[in-house]
């Protein structure tokens, strides 16, 4: 007869045809016995309805765990305090056995009689605990052991060597599979980076071009240097910009994520990059990095190449429902303006579609984020950041400079309430309070640039003087819906309100600015897992105060970003992402003709 193994239950053991008719006998007599063998390996896997049908459930590929077995039998003898089986001379000693539970009986029978259960140091005996065959097997034969001098007869001790012989390969099985994970735990114990610490990374490979029509014009001497004619003119407009060579840049984040308590997290991460995208070729003064550049094309610190503190943080519950962050270095976009269809690894690319352009001064900084959670429906966070950004020069970061501190220079305060009335849809309301401080570039002071948002550019007072430092309020509305399984829709709206103060004469101007958002996103497009992303976005459209604008401002138009991203994953590690941009009146200026830039972007994560 052939034999299975793909299964167990007592209906069901398959020998020849001599060993069932010993096996029969056995039954006839010691029925007490082989029930209570075949009943307590069934309910140590699940308690069911009706005992005299038990069954097994069997995952040959899943963890093993200690099973209840007699000490002869055990597994290791380096089972650790936890896990390692008493042998038990009586069923009181199991906390968790009743006598009104259906089993009761044929586990006294097993243990006081035959002396084949073991139970866990705890007194408990955990007869709900899934087992796998090769367990029941090596049950079995514990049991077995204790019993095979006890039979009468020789035709008896015939059949149970048959059972033995009928799980001889399982036991077999058994043995080497758990050598196998000895051995690989003592290599994992000997060369594990840390018992407390979880090492992940991202890397990207960029390859991008840009492209223009013949005259496109930029405020500014460069993307970092506005200036005015003759010092106290207009600003200045530098035009002839040639297309910049296609680049081949590289970017890496090392994560290092901690946990003490299994509830708390250490958050370190390291980032280097190479990139200096040619879209940034193209742009005014302070939009370095802003319309038209893929945010994984960048150098992450001042200088390329060099590895910096990206992140630097400690988050940790101090009540049900309500967690706390705290660090010199928290990442504002990692807690804040969170969509579903625009986060960069699978979504929008570029640095003005994977989050508002203009909400906050203060992208990294120190201070601490309350997050209130007090149903899977709501969430409340609340946010102090001193400004502490790797890609600035060290006197523009407040938060470590003893002449500013946590409370003087840049700083923000936001708040967000995020509501899912259901599951497919997320909807976000954000306020940032602002306090932004000045960048001295020849001699003035200036307000805007990466640490003066919400202001899109640079202002001085109008005539190439300096401004005293800003305050500003912003306000977003962010949300994402599945309305089908392969159809997202999402979109962000941002208001911008900053109050610029001439340093010599105390003259106000405030610069009211808004941006636009609207986007379909198409999950599982071509395969599972992959996403196709196509995003509309008004980076920055002046709706007032343009007197005290240097640069940003351009002839009155209104510049506007088309996108295209498809994220395809190669496989679980590994991704390809080709993005596309049409970048339409760029620096607002009417004049300008569209700068196009592609951008094909390898992805791996671990």
């Amino acid at each position: 007869m052939k034999k299975t193994r793909s299964s167990f239950t007592p209906v069901n053991v398959r020998v020849n045809t001599q060993v069932n008719n010993r096996v029969g006998k056995v039954f006839l007599v010691a029925p007490v016995l082989c029930w209570s063998i075949l009943l307590s390996a069934a309910g140590a896997i699940a308690q069911v309805a009706e005992p005299e049908v038990p069954s097994i459930s069997v995952s040959p590929s899943s963890e093993l765990e200690a099973p209840l077995l007699a000490p002869e039998v055990r597994f290791s003898s380096s089972i650790n305090a936890e896990t390692e089986l008493e042998q038990v001379t009586s069923v009181s000693q199991l906390s968790d056995v009743q006598p009104t539970d259906w089993a009761f009986q044929a586990l006294q029978s097993l243990v006081e009689r035959y002396g084949c259960i073991a139970g866990y140091p705890d007194g408990t005996f955990r007869g709900n605990r899934a087992a796998t065959r090769y367990e029941l097997a090596a049950a079995l034969n514990a049991c077995l052991d204790q019993i095979s001098d006890r039979f009468a007869t020789k035709e008896d001790l015939e059949a149970v060597k048959a059972l033995q012989e009928e799980f001889k390969a399982e036991l077999a099985t058994l043995k080497g599979r758990v050598d196998g994970l000895e051995a690989r735990t003592a290599t994992l114990e000997a060369q594990q980076f840390s018992t407390t610490t979880k090492l992940s990374g991202n890397a990207f490979f960029n390859i991008t071009g840009a492209t223009s029509g013949s005259g496109i014009r930029a405020e500014g001497l460069n993307a970092f240097t506005p200036a005015r004619v003759g010092g106290v003119g207009a600003p200045v407009v530098r035009t002839g910009i040639q297309d910049p060579n296609v680049t081949f840049s590289g970017l890496v984040w090392l994560g290092f994520n901690t946990s003490f308590t299994g509830k708390d997290l250490l958050r370190v991460q390291l980032a280097s990059g190479t990139g200096d995208s040619p879209a940034n070729a193209f742009v005014s003064a302070g939009l370095f990095n802003t319309w038209g550049t893929p945010f994984t094309d960048q150098t992450a610190g001042t200088s390329s190449g060099t590895f910096v503190v990206r992140e630097l943080n400690y988050s940790f519950p101090v009540a049900k429902n309500f967690d706390l962050v705290v660090g010199p270095r928290i990442n504002f976009y990692r807690y804040f303006d969170n969509n579903r269809f625009t986060f960069f690894l699978t979504g929008s690319s570029s640095f003005d579609s994977i989050g508002s352009p203009l909400l906050n001064a203060s992208k990294r900084g120190a201070g601490a984020i309350a997050i209130w959670s007090p149903s899977n429906k709501l969430q409340v966070k609340l946010g102090y950041l001193s400004q502490s950004i790797e890609f600035l020069p060290s006197f523009l970061n407040s938060a470590e400079n003893s002449q500013l501190g946590l409370f003087d220079g840049t700083n923000t305060l936001t708040g967000e309430i995020s509501y899912s009335p259901v599951k497919t849809v997320n909807l976000r309301f954000l306020y940032t309070r602002s306090n932004i401080g000045t960048t001295r570039i020849n001699g003035v002071d200036y307000v805007g640039g990466t640490a003066g948002l919400p202001l899109y550019g640079f202002a001085d007072n109008g005539a190439g003087g300096s401004l005293r430092p800003a305050t500003a309020n912003t306000f977003a509305f962010n949300f994402d819906w599945l309305a089908t399984k392969g159809l997202g829709v999402f979109g962000r709206y941002t208001y911008g309100n900053v109050n610029l103060t001439d340093a010599a004469t105390g003259v106000k101007n405030d610069t009211n600015n808004q941006s636009i958002q609207f986007g379909l996103a198409f999950p599982d497009l071509g395969k599972p897992g992959a996403q196709g992303t196509v995003s509309f976005v008004v980076p920055s459209d002046i709706l007032s105060g343009r007197r005290f604008l240097a640069s940003g401002g351009g002839d009155g138009g209104t510049q506007y970003d088309i996108e295209a991203t498809y994220f395809f994953p190669v496989n679980d590690n590994v991704a390809l992402v080709p993005s596309f941009y049409a970048i339409i009146n760029p620096n607002n200026f009417s004049s300008n003709p569209a700068v196009f830039v592609g951008n094909l972007r390898m992805q791996f994560s671990f």
